[in-house]
Order: C-alpha cells, then sequence, then structure tokens
C-alpha cells in the first residue's frame, strides 16, 4: 500500500505518492487505485524510479483512451516493461520558463521556437525547459555567433533531427523485436522483463554517443575532401545560383520486386533489397552515395558522371541471373540542396529516366553521354528521343553497357 502524502521518506531521496501523482499528472487517489488493480509491477511499499515510471505509463495510456483492463492485460504480459527504461533518458527536472532559456542564451523566443519545431521536437516542451534544454540553446547562440547564417544552420538542425530520429527509431524498435519479444514468448514475468530492458539499457547506451562521433569525425573528413575536390573540378565559368550543385544523379531499383512479393513473400522480398542496397553502398564510387531509399529503390549523388556511368554499368551485368535485376537511370544536371536532399527538375527527370529502363539495363541522358563517351569498356547506344513523364520536351537516351 502507498505511503501516505506526507510520508518524511522523500527526506531520504525516496519518492513520495504525491510527488509520484504530479509527475504523472493525476491523483494520489487515481495511483492508490492503480496499486489496488496490480497496474504497477515491483511496487513493494517504496517508489523505486522504475515503479514511478510505470505510473507515467500508465497516466498516458488512460489519456489516449485505453480502459485499465487493456492495460492491465499489458502489463502483465510485459508489454508495458520497457517504461522504466525512460529514467535512463530523461533530462533534468524542468525549471526554466521559455523567456528564461531567451534570456540565458541571447536568442529570441521565437527563433528558439523554430530551432525546436526545426529539430522535430514539441514546442510544447518549451514551457518548461531543463537545464539541458537551455545549455542547446547557449550553443546554438554561439554557432550563429561564429558565423552560421540562419537559414544553413536550420537546415543543419532539421538533418540531425531527421537522421537522429531514424536512429532512435531503430534502437527502440530492433530492442523491441530481438530482445524485448523473446522475453514475453518466453513467459518471463513483467518485473524480471523490466530489469532485463533496463540492464541492457545502461550497459549498451554509453556506447551510442561514442559510435555517433566516432562516425561523424570519419565521414565528415570524407566529405570535406570531396568538397575539396569538387571545387578544383567545377568549372567556375558557369557560376550556379546559392544553393544549387551540378551532381550526377542515378536511380536504381529492382525490376519485378512487386511480383518477387507475391512470389515469395514479404522476408524474402526484404532480403532480397538489403542486400541489393548493401551491393549499391559498397561498390559505389568515392565521389557518390546514397541519398535514400524507398522500397527497393534508392536515390544516389555524385560529383564524377564518368565514374557513376562505370559504376551503374558494372553493377547492372554482375548480378547472378538468378537474382531480380536491377535498373539504373542515370543524369547529369543541377540540382537544389535543401536539407541535406536534392531536388529539382534534373533529379525528376533521372527519376523517370529509370521508369523507362528494363531489367539489367543502364539508361543514360546526354550530358552523361556527352562527358563519359571515352570511358574505358562502356558502350553507350542511341535509343532516341523519348518523352518521359511530366516532361514537355522528349529527352534523348542511351543504353550504357559492358563493352564486348
Amino acid at each position: 500500500m502507498a505511503k501516505p502524502d506526507n510520508d518524511p521518506a522523500s527526506e531520504t531521496g525516496e519518492l513520495t505518492l504525491a510527488q509520484v501523482a504530479t509527475r504523472a499528472g493525476v491523483s494520489p487517489a487515481t495511483v492508490r487505485r492503480w496499486l489496488q488493480m496490480g497496474l504497477v509491477p515491483g511496487y513493494e511499499g517504496l517508489w523505486t524510479p522504475a515503479a514511478a515510471a510505470y505510473v507515467r505509463v500508465v497516466a498516458r495510456l488512460r489519456a489516449r483512451g485505453h480502459a485499465l483492463k487493456e492495460i492491465k492485460r499489458a502489463s502483465d504480459s510485459g508489454q508495458l516493461a520497457v517504461g522504466p527504461i525512460e529514467n535512463l533518458l530523461s533530462s533534468s527536472e524542468p525549471r526554466h520558463s521559455l523567456k528564461e532559456a531567451a534570456r540565458s542564451s541571447g536568442l529570441d523566443s521565437e527563433l528558439i521556437r523554430r530551432i525546436y519545431a526545426t529539430m522535430g521536437l514539441s514546442p510544447a516542451s518549451l514551457d518548461a525547459m531543463s537545464e539541458e534544454d537551455v545549455q542547446m540553446m547557449r550553443y546554438a547562440a554561439a554557432v550563429l555567433a561564429a558565423g552560421i547564417p540562419l537559414p544553413a544552420f536550420l537546415q543543419l538542425m532539421r538533418v540531425y533531427g531527421q537522421v537522429i530520429a531514424q536512429i532512435a527509431d531503430a534502437e527502440v524498435r530492433l530492442v523491441h523485436l530481438y530482445v524485448h519479444e523473446p522475453l514475453m514468448r518466453a513467459g518471463v514475468p513483467s518485473v524480471e522483463i523490466a530489469e532485463e530492458m533496463e540492464g541492457l539499457a545502461r550497459e549498451v547506451l554509453p556506447f551510442a554517443a561514442p559510435f555517433m562521433n566516432y562516425l561523424h569525425g570519419r565521414l565528415l573528413a570524407h566529405f570535406v575532401e570531396q568538397d575539396m575536390i569538387g571545387h578544383m573540378e567545377v568549372d567556375l565559368g558557369e557560376a550556379l545560383e546559392e544553393g544549387r550543385l551540378r551532381v550526377a544523379i542515378a536511380f536504381a531499383d529492382l525490376a519485378g520486386y512487386a511480383r518477387l512479393t507475391v512470389e515469395r513473400g514479404d522476408e524474402a522480398a526484404v532480403s532480397t533489397v538489403e542486400r541489393f542496397v548493401e551491393a549499391v553502398a559498397q561498390t559505389l564510387p568515392a565521389d557518390a552515395r546514397v541519398i535514400k531509399t524507398l522500397g527497393d529503390e534508392v536515390m544516389i549523388v555524385g560529383s564524377d558522371p564518368v565514374a557513376l556511368a562505370g559504376w551503374a554499368v558494372e553493377l547492372a551485368s554482375g548480378t547472378a541471373p538468378a537474382e531480380p535485376q536491377p535498373r539504373i537511370g542515370l543524369h547529369y544536371g543541377e540540382a537544389l540542396y535543401r536539407d541535406g536532399d536534392y531536388y529539382g527538375r534534373d533529379v525528376n527527370q533521372a527519376a523517370r529516366v529509370v521508369a523507362r529502363a528494363g531489367g539489367g539495363e543502364v539508361l543514360v541522358t546526354r550530358p552523361v553521354v556527352d562527358m563519359a563517351a571515352a570511358i574505358d569498356g562502356v558502350d553507350f547506344d542511341r535509343i532516341g528521343e523519348v518523352r518521359l513523364k511530366g516532361f514537355s520536351e522528349p529527352t534523348e537516351l542511351f543504353t550504357a553497357s559492358r563493352r564486348t
């Protein structure tokens, strides 16, 4: 049974019922009722951080309309066992208003709201900011003061938010699929699952930052080098508008992927796509990289159309006959760079080119041929002028193949 609201245990650092209820946004009477129903695994008369975390989880589920019987069933099965992990992830207690954060960081309140929204964080959290939140705004102010233009800074924050969100989502889902669910299927009690999950998090979480710092340093050095080479090779007589780059754009996918999912099932189809994406990433020229994937389609951008054309031909011709054949479309032109992605007419044109390719075929446009015609071991055969969907003017297309 819960201790009285005025329990002196708080003097020793233990949470009280009143504190637990306040943090969950419910009344102490509600928490008592949940305790009587057995909705708080591991509560044995003392409010541990894990038990308090369960109360917050139950409160959130109730706010989203879930019945207590449903929550009890989920609790008993171990579905809520990850709740206590949030204690490891919570930042310091909120104690600053947005106005105080603005004063401390020197940033305008509206700019802080904009930065939060750009990073993908809820502006609602600005009503009660932690010391860590305020420190991040001080860092933002220092970056802007160093001379980074605001539009560039906001784009960078948007990319950080999107990428880190993908990382965090993958961390949660992979642990859920490969650790949490197996424990549930094995019938491990909820409290034991919670302890196992929290122990795993305590051991693994400290390694996340070193891995990301290591990769950031290695990849940053790589792209700085590529940018320097690009500056040396660019035709300075043809200046582009601000925010635009001249790039080689390739789209690659697997012919017959939809049929593959029907014939072999989702698992086999996804495994095939994983092998395909891995083959793409591992064989790309040094100046090119995968920008994004959508299903079986991969978007690639590089600075050298010659190298990318040679890569495309090797990838298409090197696939085993039994495997679904890749098809690749390649174009060279201008792109608008925003938030780590590439946009514009030439990007759309490259996407339309691959749609006209058959399995095992590489199609390229005239700008690619003009720059890569002399490439060793590759032949370009003119198909003719083709009207691509969404383009009023015809596009001259060529097949690129290994010279025999």
